[in-house]
């Protein structure tokens, strides 16, 4: 799980690095992965019910053939977090996934709106 600690970090990092500013809306991505891609492909509706648009839903690349697949499905949306906003999203994001029976909320990103 993403620690408040952890985001901490990563605002500061970007508050000094990034080329647009945090405290305005941004584009935030997060990402569910499960190796059953029609759970995600069900869990997508809902995500959009609350407001969120799917990027994709990929499969990620194997070094070994014989590993089982793993899916990714990625939502967007421009919000404006703080740390704790952000730790709540998270938050709702792990029950999420729990509640779906996926195997991970994974994290987000963000870039400029």
């Amino acid at each position: 799980m993403i620690t408040k600690q952890e985001l901490t970090g990563l605002f500061d990092d970007l508050r000094a690095n990034a080329p647009w500013d945090i405290n305005q809306p941004s584009l935030w991505s997060y990402f569910f992965a499960d190796p059953d891609r029609a759970k995600l492909e069900r869990a997508a509706p809902l995500l959009k019910l609350l407001g969120y648009q799917q990027v994709g839903l990929y499969l990620s690349d194997k070094e070994n053939p014989a590993d089982p697949d793993l899916w990714w499905l990625q939502i967007e949306k421009v919000e404006k977090h703080t740390v704790d906003t952000l730790f709540k999203r998270n938050q709702q994001f792990y029950q999420f996934a729990t509640a779906q029976g996926l195997e991970s909320y994974d994290g987000m990103d963000v870039g400029p709106a």
